[in-house]
């Protein structure tokens, strides 16, 4: 516990830990929303279709 009073104890390590985490929590959250949004999708997205279209 003491270790988190101390990290914290000034307000702009706070608030730079609070920068970090919310940069890693978009981060993630927005490869999650990717990757469900591709799985709803699929077949529908010009990724999955193009080689249809391609001349070869």
């Amino acid at each position: 516990m003491a270790f988190i009073y101390n990290l914290f104890k000034r307000s702009s390590t706070f608030t730079l830990s609070i920068l970090a985490a919310t940069f890693f929590f978009e981060r993630g959250f927005d490869m999650i929303g990717d990757t469900i949004f591709d799985r709803l999708n699929e077949g529908k997205l010009w990724k999955h279709i193009k080689q249809q279209y391609e001349e070869q």
